[in-house]
């Protein structure tokens, strides 16, 4: 048995008959469709015999399962999703949420408000002191930035003396 697809056969019995239409010969028509009469039995056959084939294995009756299974699992999560939707619905638990979120984002922007009031309220006070606190802290970061380096630095220095210790060591 060849294994032509049965669209390659009707493409061929189309050409063929439309091959056969643009001559006059009654003959070549009849045999034409002969041959295309042929072909839609043969494709029957084979058509037949694959889904007798599917059948047979349970292919079919496996996909439908498949099917059915997703299908109720679909249902299930869908009804839990709405459960739990109803009862955070009933509970208040987003509203809740929700108006927690707004209250701390204000309490936040009052807060910063307030801390900026109190720091100009310090230097206009006392503005020497002011002064003399801002640079001090300038020269607290720079120090503490250099000795932050220096001890990077010990650290590498140290690691890598460690380092060559135990490579001599291993050899």
């Amino acid at each position: 048995m060849t294994n032509i697809s049965s669209e390659d056969n009707i493409t061929e019995a189309q050409t063929t008959v439309t091959t056969t239409t643009t001559t006059t010969n009654p003959e070549q028509v009849a045999q034409n469709i002969k041959d295309v009469a042929r072909r839609i039995r043969e494709e029957s056959a084979r058509m037949r015999d694959t889904v007798k084939i599917i059948r047979e294995s349970g292919a079919i009756e496996e996909l439908t399962d498949a099917v059915k299974e997703a299908t109720m699992a679909a249902r299930d999560t869908s009804i839990e999703i709405s459960e739990t939707a109803r009862v955070l619905k009933e509970r208040g638990v987003i509203r809740d949420t929700a108006t927690a979120v707004d209250e701390t984002a204000r309490t936040a922007i009052e807060t910063a408000q307030t801390v900026n009031v109190i720091s100009k309220e310090v230097r206009d006070a006392a503005p020497e002191t002011s002064a003399v606190i801002a640079t001090a802290s300038e020269k607290t970061k720079e120090r503490t930035r250099i000795v932050a380096e220096k001890t990077r630095e010990a650290v590498r220095e140290t690691t890598e003396k460690a380092k060559h210790k135990l490579k001599k060591g291993q050899k």
